[in-house]
């Protein structure tokens, strides 16, 4: 992981001398989206960046130690081993970037990982009465302690969207700075939930403030809304993390989670990294893709290039 980002104090003119374009930045949405992708070797290379920058999820009602279990051998295993021989990355210990859990499965998490020798993996946990947010503060900061305390490295917060919804700006602020400080060493993403914030205007007004209470990462979405992470939403994000760079030198990463489920998607969200940020945010310290169903199109589509077919649903592994 990056150093992190320790956060600056509370600048209420900041927030309010936002202004969101919105014809401009739905006309650069629109060219990442629509634009001929990278192919061939270079596509399997980009593909192979993207299986390192995955958060590979479950948080399901019914997550089991065993599919907890199965999903970790997949992280430390993430694509066959035929397929990196044959693309000559056989030797580099390829894995994901995590694995992603509720709290009360870190420690199994854990536990799996260690037994597939995969134990370097960091454990990341959702918390903050995830997805919606709706429980006390004190409930949220001790589900914070809990994962921490069972090991867990990544901590992935909700904001409380009433207070953004009513712009109190200084109001999150202030939960999220809370949050930071019981994430200890924990490195802390914070979840927008863009798809239920309203406006453009409101998604940069919550990147900028959470990156001020210390956000290490910025993320669109839980998941589970009825919108999630969109390319509008994501280039608007990563602007402001641009601007935060550039007024205080740290560097926050960004993390699109929903939706994702093809390797094309998963490049064109490199490539909006790669123009906007530069190399470094296509790196797994600052970028990171959350996916349950991701990995297993990449892995496809690793196969047909190195077969020159698409393989059956037999011959790739579940994750």
């Amino acid at each position: 992981m990056a150093a992190g980002n320790p956060g600056v104090e509370f600048d209420e003119a900041w927030i309010q001398n936002v202004y969101v374009n919105l014809s401009a930045t739905k006309r650069r949405a629109e060219v990442l989206g629509t634009r001929r992708t990278v192919k061939k070797q270079w596509q399997a290379a980009w593909e192979l960046r993207a299986v390192a920058c995955i958060d590979l999820t479950t948080l399901a009602g019914d997550d089991t130690l065993s599919n907890v279990n199965r999903l970790c051998f997949k992280a430390k295993s993430p694509v066959r081993p035929d397929l990196l021989k044959a693309l000559e990355m056989d030797d580099v210990g390829l894995t994901v970037g995590a694995v992603c859990v509720y709290p009360n499965r870190v420690a199994d998490a854990i536990n799996s990982l260690k037994a597939a020798g995969g134990s370097h993996i960091p454990v990341a946990s959702v918390a903050t009465g995830f997805p919606c947010g709706q429980t006390p503060l004190k409930t949220r900061l001790e589900e914070i302690r809990m994962a921490v305390a069972d090991g867990a490295r990544e901590i992935d917060i909700v904001i409380n969207r009433q207070l953004a919804l009513t712009g109190d700006w200084k109001g999150i602020y202030e939960e999220v700075r809370m949050m930071k400080e019981a994430c200890s060493d924990a490195h802390m993403k914070t979840i927008l939930a863009t798809g239920e914030l309203g406006t453009l205007v409101n998604v940069y007004k919550a990147s900028l403030v959470c990156m001020m209470a210390g956000a290490d990462f910025i993320k669109t979405s839980t998941g589970k809304e009825g919108v999630n992470a969109t390319l509008m939403v994501g280039l608007v994000m990563v602007r402001a993390i641009r601007e935060y760079f550039e007024r205080t030198g740290y560097k926050v990463g960004f993390k699109p989670a929903g939706g994702i489920r093809s390797a094309k998607d998963a490049c064109t969200w490199l490539s909006l990294m790669k123009e906007e940020l530069g190399d470094e945010w296509t790196q797994p310290e600052l970028f990171r893709l959350g996916a349950s169903t991701l990995l297993v199109d990449i892995e496809r589509q690793l196969f047909h290039f190195v077969y020159g077919r698409y393989a059956a649903a037999h011959e790739i592994p579940m994750s």
